[in-house]
């Protein structure tokens, strides 16, 4: 992780051809285009990957999320479950559908605490969002259980964990509907972009309309097709999934190369007896794109994500300081700043961040670490770097 990191002649030919059409979009221009279709190209290639029936790809990882909640009827007033730690895109996602973001507690898988869920659901709540963050996934099992005895949705926020499994299954495919991010620092890039995937048809149909102004993409005449309800333009173009097909080919090459790289730092820190690795629930394998590991406490975790960046080792996250993935930086949220006046049902109902308890959070956030594993490095090069982590987090327990 990031794709963009192997760029190679894959990706070169994939935009050439589209560059050579001169059809950047993904809709029409049929005789211009010389039988190229990027989109739905890397939509095919998609699902067959993710092993399901359907898969849409639009324009960002964010778009995909507001499109899978509004493909599935979920509107304002409608309340979605989601995790204290995650990224911003999440709550935007649903509050630009008037619905109101339910934030939960998470627990040492640095995902959705099951407990917390079932404690959160009220008469208003259509959606659990798991958020399968730094690559690895949520108690899925679990969730889908509270999810079908309450009738919600489950659906997956994957956008950083594809490639991922849980049970055999892809992550993104054992929930309703799944979702990716493919912008410019995800393990398969589009520059920017996202999919959504399904086995629901209806939910299909309904992303593939709403991602194009409500086109029903019936005929091959686009100015004559009609629209069954509104939408808005959240597509992707030619050039970008162009990018995405190249990508997607070669996912299981940095698969491979990320896992490789992640067991060599994770071997390195083995034997640290005050460091533990953020659990992987039963069933699952990650995608490998981090290493999540949490330190005794939130002082020792300071000490050593200072020292791991004054020792030149970059690529290394303290989540619970930081501006985008946690609540406790999220003050637009906290305190409303919208730049128009938001749907009533979100004043209303939206709860006192501000004074919420979200202490079982900080309890795994405060201390932990995340290393982003690069698919550029050399093997000697990441033994290198094992080694000077593992040195440096040593050190912090000697001050």
């Amino acid at each position: 992780m990031p794709g963009f990191e192997l760029f190679g002649d894959a990706e070169k030919q994939q935009v050439k051809d589209v560059l050579d059409s001169g059809v950047l979009m993904r809709y029409g221009f049929d005789g211009m285009r010389n039988g190229h279709w990027k989109a739905a190209e890397l939509e095919k290639a998609l699902a067959e990957r993710m092993k399901v029936n359907h898969a849409q790809v639009v324009s960002s990882g964010t778009a995909a999320l507001t499109i899978a909640l509004v493909s599935a009827g979920v509107g304002a007033g409608d309340e979605v479950i989601m995790p204290t730690f995650t990224f911003v895109a999440s709550f935007e996602s649903i509050m630009a559908l008037g619905a109101v973001p339910i934030l939960v507690d998470i627990d040492d898988t640095l995902t959705l605490c099951p407990e917390a869920v079932e404690k959160a659901i009220t008469g208003r709540t259509k959606v659990v969002m798991p958020v399968h963050m730094c690559g690895s996934m949520a108690d899925l099992k679990t969730l889908k259980s509270i999810c079908d005895k309450h009738d919600l949705l489950l659906l997956e926020d994957a956008c950083q964990a594809i490639g991922g499994t849980y049970e055999g299954k892809p992550l993104g495919s054992y929930g309703d509907l799944g979702c990716f991010s493919f912008d410019y620092v995800k393990t398969i890039t589009c520059g920017e972009g996202g999919a959504i995937i399904t086995n629901n048809q209806e939910y299909h149909k309904n992303a593939d309309h709403y991602s194009d102004h409500g086109h029903d993409h019936v005929g091959s005449d686009r100015g004559a097709e009609t629209h069954p309800f509104l939408g808005y333009n959240y597509r992707i173009s030619e050039l970008n999934a162009a990018v995405g097909l190249a990508q997607i080919k070669r996912l299981d090459e940095f698969l491979s190369i990320q896992k490789r790289n992640y067991t060599i730092l994770r071997s390195a820190l083995e034997n640290i007896p005050e460091l533990v690795f953020r659990k992987v629930p039963q069933g699952g394998e990650e995608s490998y794109a981090f290493l999540s590991f949490f330190l005794p406490n939130e002082d020792t975790a300071k000490i050593v994500h200072k020292n791991l960046g004054d020792g030149g080792v970059d690529g290394c996250f303290y989540w619970y300081d930081n501006n985008w993935h946690y609540y406790r930086k999220w003050e637009h949220l906290i305190n409303l700043k919208s730049l128009g006046k938001l749907p009533q049902a979100i004043y209303n109902q939206l709860p006192d961040y501000g004074a919420s308890d979200f202490s079982r959070s900080d309890h795994w956030v405060g201390r932990t670490i995340s290393c982003l594993i690069k698919l550029g490095w050399g093997e000697e090069e990441v033994h290198e770097r094992a080694e000077k982590i593992a040195e440096i987090i040593k050190k912090a327990f000697d001050q």
